[in-house]
């Protein structure tokens, strides 16, 4: 059961190409199959590792057929020098997307993003941020109701 939880995050959570040629490391203190829902749930200490790309959270919920993942009790994402986090986590594999709720923190070298939800597809590689928004860059500090960001070219488009 194991490795098919781990195949099913690799395909959900780690889409990229590259991500394929690395053996995800997937560690909790509890996994199963819940026969009511048909969901794998992972709980305690979720660690998901592969290669430069590590997604923490208290526990999850992964759905096998509709490519769905539910994470919650604090989530993080790190990957090179951007470090997500948040309260909770709903991924849609098949729309290469994830909403992200609760206590949104966004940080990479020289800026950081605080809002109260933010998606991010990862398709288009840009990450939406809504309500609240706080942007500090070097040295000064933007608020904003939503602020519109791509990762790969480090650029706010909205």
């Amino acid at each position: 059961m194991k490795r098919i939880v781990a195949l099913l995050l690799l395909l959900v959570l780690l889409p990229a190409a590259g991500a394929f040629a690395a053996k995800p490391v997937i560690r909790s203190d509890q996994q199963y199959l819940d026969p009511t829902t048909g969901l794998y749930v992972l709980k305690g200490n979720v660690y998901i590792e592969t290669g430069n790309r590590i997604i923490t959270a208290g526990e999850a919920r992964v759905d096998m057929a509709g490519m769905e993942v539910w994470g919650n009790g604090g989530i993080t994402l790190k990957q090179d020098d951007i470090n997500f986090s948040g309260d909770s986590v709903y991924v849609y594999g098949t729309k290469k997307q994830a909403d992200i709720s609760g206590k949104i923190r966004f940080s990479r070298n020289g800026l950081s993003i605080e809002s109260d939800e933010a998606t991010y597809n990862w398709k288009t590689k840009q990450a939406v941020f809504t309500g609240n928004v706080v942007i500090r860059r070097n040295d000064s500090v933007t608020r904003v109701d939503r602020a519109v960001y791509n990762v790969i070219s480090n650029v706010f488009l909205e």
